[in-house]
């Protein structure tokens, strides 16, 4: 029994190791190549320069119009998310039968398991003709149905993690708030859901980090033209979608105009990593008020 327990242990271990090792080499990749790439390209020209044509004759090397492009599209899928995906989570956890909340969780969760170049020709073949009918400027690639799309696919990271979260919630409150005459609308937003607000709040950075690093949708919908604007009826460009588009291109391995995708990604883990030590920082803060 002792020797299975170990030889269990130094598995978990290895698996523990894997991971960490592999975050390591992704970090010791960016890092490595981005180095190369700031020696040639001066580190304040790139992130104030407000152009991005490092593939044209005239190169700019400026990321604030990959950046202000996959900062749009991100907003306009939390403003289609979070409304969506925390009413469902109130009314999966309070309103719905039990057997009906069994049954539309797991559907809804199959949102989240659509492979995203679905997403991403159903926001320019659907999404995009029925914003034009109403919306006569809008371009047939812009960062408006893109948005929209992924906020869409993001709905299940909020309404599953809010609703978890809220049904964690101790039932001395509800009881309480019940027991002081409040409807079960006051209960929900006015009891249920602050003291659920670290697992919401993480929820929704979540759901934000993964908007930020979604490529398909914004590579196929939302165009390929970095422009810094906050206009999302015009064609834009997102980090990843230029990634992708150098990846697949004819650019030379080793080049200067090869190593940006490189400096684009680590601005992005960055990204990433400042919206996850926010959540975790967050997510402390609150547990530590409620305990």
């Amino acid at each position: 029994m002792r020797a299975k327990e170990k030889l269990i242990e130094g598995i978990l271990f290895l698996c523990a190791l894997i991971t960490i090792f592999t975050t390591i080499g992704i970090i010791w990749v960016l890092v490595s190549e981005s180095f190369l790439f700031f020696r040639e390209v001066s580190i304040i020209d790139f992130f104030t320069d407000s152009q991005w044509t490092p593939l044209f004759a005239q190169k700019h090397f400026g990321i604030m119009p990959l950046l202000s492009g996959t900062l749009l599209t991100t907003f306009v899928a939390i403003l289609v998310a979070l409304p969506l995906g925390l009413t469902i989570a109130v009314y999966l956890n309070e309103y719905a039968p039990g057997k009906f909340r069994k049954t539309v969780k797991p559907l809804l969760e199959i949102l989240a398991a659509v492979p995203t170049v679905v997403y991403g020709f159903f926001a320019l073949i659907v999404v995009t003709p029925f914003l034009q009918s109403f919306i006569p400027g809008l371009s047939g690639f812009n960062a408006l149905s893109a948005g929209i799309v992924m906020g869409i696919m993001i709905i299940p990271f909020i309404s599953s993690l809010s609703e978890d979260a809220l049904y964690a919630v101790p039932k001395s409150l509800r009881e309480a708030a019940y027991g002081m005459g409040s409807t079960r609308l006051q209960t929900s937003f006015k009891v249920l859901i602050p003291a659920a607000s670290s697992g919401i709040v993480s929820s929704v950075i979540l759901a934000l980090s993964r908007a930020i690093g979604e490529t398909m949708i914004v590579s196929i919908a939302a165009g390929q033209q970095p422009r810094l604007t906050l206009n999302p009826l015009v064609p834009i460009e997102t980090v990843t979608a230029y990634i992708v588009q150098v990846s697949l291109g004819d650019v030379p391995h080793g080049s200067l105009e090869y190593r940006t995708i490189f400096a684009a990604g680590i601005t992005l883990f960055v990204f990433t990593l400042i919206l996850n030590n926010i959540s975790f920082y967050v997510n402390r803060k609150y547990r530590q008020r409620y305990e």
